[in-house]
């Protein structure tokens, strides 16, 4: 008479199917590692900001790095005008009340791709327009500065205390109207980085 062989044992057997199961879930997991490290980069973040003061008054330089969102991107793409705000306020020191601000710097971009030439052109509201051959370096433009000026001379109180609260964003309140009630609370288009630094 032929033997049978032995049973596996139901521990074996859930050895082996938790084993197969790892086996393939490992590129779903791959897979999501590598959206949530894509997530990640995409985050915005300044790669510079330094205050500097001298006789013409307080001057910021900044830089930021950032990724626009999918949907804000496709939007861009079909020529909706893209809006960005760098905004810097200087505050004294007050501590007797709440800290009085004593300057006040805004610059504004708005970004529009051309179809008809495939440029996008960004224009700094009431300022001059440029065009530029990608998207990246469109966006490079308006996402640094050098030697801005953030407060006159008089603005600085000698021997007080001063510090600078600083935002740079996306602002989907000078969005077509009709488009802000669609984007908001979209991940996609909240884009905002911000930076409180003393004055030396």
């Amino acid at each position: 008479m032929t033997r049978m062989p032995p049973r596996p044992s139901r521990r074996t057997l859930l050895r082996a199917l938790a084993a197969a199961s790892l086996r393939a879930a490992a590129p779903l997991l791959l897979a999501a590692s590598l959206v949530g490290s894509h997530a990640l980069a995409s985050e915005p973040a300044l790669a510079q900001f330094d205050l500097s003061r001298d006789e013409d008054g307080v001057f910021l330089d900044y830089a930021v790095d950032f990724d626009l969102g999918r949907n804000a991107e496709e939007a861009l793409m079909k020529s909706v005008p893209i809006f960005f705000v760098a905004e810097a306020e200087m505050y004294r020191d007050r501590w007797y009340w709440r800290d009085r601000r004593v300057g006040h710097a805004t610059r504004v971009w708005k970004i529009v791709y051309q179809p008809l030439t495939s440029n996008y052109r960004v224009s700094a509201i009431g300022g001059l327009s440029q065009n530029y051959a990608t998207r990246a370096e469109a966006i490079t433009a308006i996402s640094r500065a050098s030697r801005w000026k953030i407060a006159e001379p008089g603005q600085v109180e000698e021997g007080a205390r001063h510090y600078v609260d600083f935002n740079f964003r996306l602002d989907t309140n000078l969005l077509p109207r009709p488009m802000q009630i669609g984007v908001s609370g979209q991940p996609d288009w909240q884009l905002s980085v911000k930076r409180t630094q003393r004055i030396n």
